[in-house]
């Protein structure tokens, strides 16, 4: 059976210094700003939208790492585009973000028709090797490669059940 899980990440993966590697091998600079997106994204058990990102910024004990809406976007665009971070779409029109699935671990989702509302999701290891299986021999049948999939669990929240 499916469960809502903590993160698991890859085994001695310290994100930091995965992001920071990314950065690196982009020109980029890992700054301040874009440790603490990084940060809050990992101690999240789901993915974040901007306005989650900005409430949970201003809880962040150094003020210096207090992120302002124009900051982000800029900053979510660069760990984009350097690989750190993923965006996701739920119900509703709002993007989410996460930690890219190279770093954070492979996981799906449930989302909740009526708000929006999206929790991360581990399938038990043997059926997510079933599911792999049954992918591959999909894509091989029909001619096409797969390189990865997801899955997505459509229905209602216990709040909006």
């Amino acid at each position: 059976m499916a469960k809502l899980h903590q993160h698991k990440k890859i085994v001695n993966l310290d994100v930091h210094l995965e992001v920071n590697r990314r950065f690196a091998q982009n020109n980029q600079r890992y700054s301040m700003k874009r440790q603490a997106i990084v940060t809050l994204l990992e101690k999240s058990n789901r993915p974040l939208t901007i306005t989650e990102i900005l409430q949970r910024s201003q809880n962040l004990k150094s003020n210096k790492n207090v992120i302002v809406q124009s900051s982000l976007y800029r900053n979510l665009l660069v760990l984009e585009e350097v690989g750190a971070v993923q965006r996701v779409f739920s119900t509703d029109d709002l993007s989410r973000y996460e930690l890219n699935e190279e770093i954070l671990g492979h996981h799906h989702h449930m989302l909740c028709s009526v708000c929006g509302d999206m929790r991360d999701m581990i399938i038990p290891q043997q059926l997510e090797e079933k599911i792999n299986s049954t992918f591959a021999h999909l894509a091989k049948v029909s001619g096409f490669k797969l390189d990865k999939h997801r899955i997505d669990l459509v229905g209602r929240c216990k709040k909006c059940a």
